[in-house]
């Protein structure tokens, strides 16, 4: 068997079997060559919010520009697919491009609302059929990865740092890589995955498991350990440096640590029991990353320990002029443990001189979601920078954002899907997609069209209307129109300059910015308006009921 290549763009091969079931109907009937319409969107928003970060378009490209079987993919065919399927219909489909392909798009990174397409894809129905589950699939995770990052951004504040853990826990190599890529353009700061940094570019971040302190057993774990000065002279703490290099760093640390005692500062006093090796396992820390010295507090006891021995560790690094980062917390009352830990350490800052104590960095980890953020935000807490990983990767609280891809068009004849449920009814035919402004600057309803209507114009008064609800209807003057979907591959090449990861995070934080803040909140978001115009309502209704069945009561 063939090697399976990871990280890279879906291949043709990447769908449902039922797509090549149809690809061979619409061949026997003659109707490959049609043309079709299928829009890309999805009903419901994730997470109980009112909003939805799209995301995944740069791959969807790369996907459709890349789209072929090879002959082995053929071959596999042929042994899946009855003895009587004819030999040219494998000639077709070895001979398949999306050089008749259109696909037009929102820009990535586009806040969005249901209803209201992502991609139009036009093309030879087959085709097109064949592009939807990989399609759908690049979608509905990159999307739902990226609005679950935006909102634990929301949730922490626009000045706390975020730092995403998720490798371990992710749905395999292929989940973790993407939810590094989205949750970084979603509002993260940096990625445990190492893979993520070497080929995306991401800011990656970490430090220590416990496994490295208690894999320390007090001194005969260790060598003396030297240390030199900082040859940094731009480090705050460079001008604070006592000595040019220590041979016993260990030593220098625990002689910190014996006036930390001296100086009875709060718990830091008789009763407190630091542990030594956890103190040894610092040292050794800080010998190997003197200038990026944050430890993780929680092995043993924050309060009783952790913190101690941080503090000692680092009053030895300011004597030979570095400045200490950090401490990370994994357990426990975070708010009540952040608060106590800076309280102290500020303590020791003042007690010793030492002002860059006073600026460490107090990272929190341990299982966060977002509402931990949330109530976090309501409490007094001293943290700075959350590790997150589960809840955020896997999106527990919603694990799939359910986008659709549904027939609207065929030859230019507009068509509809029926359901008893409401929301699953399509609108149907070939639509333009408009953004309207009001007057605060912020959007104040999308509104769909036919492609052969005039788009809504700046100062004129525009009837929109709810897609199903008859008495649901509005008008709006529009302050500034956007149209939505924009043709990014024209059959030949993609024909829009896409934005880098960094351009890309930029561009979600712009469009949130500019949503109105009750569409974002947490709790009780306002629902955005999603309308149609007089023309395209009545198109629905008309083919709704023409497409009806009529029952007969007996």
């Amino acid at each position: 068997m063939a090697e399976i290549s990871t990280f890279g763009y879906p291949c043709a091969m990447m769908t449902d079997f039922y797509q090549i079931t149809m690809a061979y109907a619409y061949w026997r009937a003659q109707k490959t060559n049609a043309i079709a319409v299928f829009d890309l969107y999805f009903r419901k928003n994730p997470f109980g919010g009112e909003y939805t970060v799209f995301a995944g378009l740069h791959e969807i490209l790369k996907f459709v520009k890349n789209f072929h079987f090879t002959k082995e993919d053929i071959d596999y065919l042929k042994q899946q697919l009855p003895a009587y399927t004819e030999d040219t219909f494998f000639d077709y489909l070895l001979n398949v491009t999306t050089k008749d392909v259109k696909v037009f798009a929102v820009p990535e990174g586009t806040v969005m609302f249901p209803g209201v397409p992502l991609l139009r894809i036009e093309g030879p129905v087959a085709i097109v059929q064949l592009l939807e589950s990989p399609c759908l699939n690049l979608v509905n995770f990159a999307s739902l990865v990226t609005t679950n990052a935006a909102r634990f951004r929301k949730a922490a504040g626009p000045d706390k740092k975020l730092l995403e853990f998720g490798l371990r826990r992710a749905q395999g190599p292929d989940g973790a890589f993407s939810a590094s890529r989205y949750c970084y353009v979603g509002g993260f700061d940096a990625t445990s995955n190492v893979l993520a940094g070497q080929k995306l570019g991401v800011p990656v971040a970490g430090t220590h498991a416990h496994a490295f302190v208690s894999s320390f057993h007090e001194e005969e774990d260790v060598k003396k350990m030297k240390v030199v000065r900082n040859p940094n002279k731009a480090d705050p703490c460079y001008m604070l440096a006592k000595m040019e290099s220590n041979d016993d760093f260990l030593a220098l640390a625990e002689s910190y640590r014996i006036k930390l005692k001296d100086q009875a500062l709060d718990y830091c006093k008789s009763g407190v029991d630091p542990k030594q090796q956890e103190l040894v396992a610092f040292a050794a820390y800080a010998h190997a990353f003197p200038e990026k010295f944050l430890v993780l507090v929680d092995t043993y006891n924050v309060l009783n320990s952790g913190v101690v021995n941080f503090c000692a560790v680092a009053l030895a690094l300011v004597d030979l002029g570095y400045c200490p980062k950090g401490i990370r917390i994994d357990s426990g009352d975070l708010a009540y443990l952040s608060l106590q830990s800076r309280h102290y350490i500020n303590q020791v800052s003042k007690a010793f001189k030492v002002e860059c104590l006073s600026k460490i960095t107090i990272v929190a980890s341990n299982d966060i979601n977002e509402e931990t953020l949330n109530s976090l935000a309501q409490q007094k807490h001293e943290i700075d920078a959350f590790g997150v990983g589960t809840h955020l990767v896997t999106c527990q609280n919603q694990p799939a954002l359910g986008c659709v891809f549904k027939l609207v068009d065929l030859d230019g004849q507009p068509r509809i899907k029926i359901s008893e449920d409401v929301k699953k009814v399509t609108i149907p035919g070939r639509k333009i997609a408009y953004r309207i402004y009001g007057k605060s600057g912020s959007p104040l309803i999308d509104l769909m069209t036919k492609v052969d209507e005039e788009p809504p114009k700046v100062g004129q008064r525009v009837l929109c209307r709810h897609p199903f609800v008859e008495s649901k209807r509005v008008y709006v003057v529009p302050q500034r129109v956007e149209r939505l979907l924009e043709l990014y591959w024209n059959g030949e090449t993609i024909s829009r300059e896409l934005p880098t990861l960094k351009e890309l995070k930029d561009n979600i934080k712009s469009n949130l910015e500019g949503i109105r803040e009750d569409h974002l909140r947490a709790l009780n978001p306002t629902p955005y308006k999603v309308s149609v115009s007089e023309s395209l309502y009545r198109q629905i209704h008309e083919m709704w009921v023409a497409n009806s069945t009529v029952p007969e009561l007996v």
